[in-house]
């Protein structure tokens, strides 16, 4: 299985995939920064800048970003090989078509976790210096606040992972889109602003165990289907 995650990373055009990655960490990793200083400086109802373990609840969830990393790999993985009909290639192997899909998401779900878990790193390393210069946090991060965000940033990678592949068997192998797989992962990276617009209440955990299982559902059903489907 490792090795055909690897011969999955040796058939992306890996220069254009590793500069979308650096767009992505780029952003997220001054995104919270931005937030405290400027968007909620002035919001009285904002207390994200009053302690670190206050940032961190704003930190977290800026790392959905990654979804959309994600759906950028679908599209790499998937939708283009459909597309250009190297899916049929791929499935002349003497290995079961499950097995290739297996293999895919698999490699998906390792390079949005591997991805995130650098991003969580980057993003608190930098929004700690940025607060040194500029004073946008009170106080100093404790042991325990670093412990928590470490261990809360694995499993929220984890998260990220996972909810990356809801849009995988509609969008990926069933419809092959690249629009609606994007719009998709916009939507999961939304979802709790559109709860709170539409003004209902659910856990935080409840909603990210939700997400993840959709994603462990919608690789099981592409798995599955994958015979049925064609290669065209």
């Amino acid at each position: 299985m490792i090795k055909l995650m690897e011969l999955e990373w040796r058939k992306l055009e890996r220069k254009k995939v590793i500069g979308e990655l650096i767009i992505y960490w780029a952003i997220l990793t001054f995104l919270p920064t931005f937030f405290l200083k400027v968007v909620f400086a002035d919001l009285p109802t904002a207390d994200f800048n009053q302690s670190y373990s206050n940032a961190m609840a704003l930190m977290l969830p800026i790392q959905m970003g990654f979804v959309m990393f994600g759906a950028s790999l679908i599209n790499h993985v998937f939708i283009e090989e459909y597309k250009n009909k190297t899916i049929a290639l791929s499935f002349g192997y003497p290995i079961s078509r499950k097995r290739l899909v297996t293999a895919k998401a698999m490699f998906i779900v390792s390079a949005v976790f591997i991805c995130t878990v650098i991003s969580f790193a980057l993003a608190g390393i930098a929004t700690y210096a940025l607060d040194r210069a500029l004073g946008v946090i009170a106080g100093e991060p404790s042991l325990a606040d670093i412990a928590v965000y470490a261990f809360r940033a694995i499993i929220h990678s984890l998260v990220v992972a996972l909810s990356s592949l809801i849009p995988l068997f509609c969008f990926g192998l069933w419809r092959r889109a690249v629009v609606p797989t994007v719009i998709f992962a916009v939507a999961i990276i939304q979802l709790p602003t559109l709860l709170n617009l539409i003004q209902i209440s659910v856990n935080p955990d409840a909603m990210y165990a939700t997400l993840c299982l959709l994603g462990l559902v919608s690789a099981y059903l592409s798995v599955l289907t994958v015979n049925t489907l064609g290669d065209l």
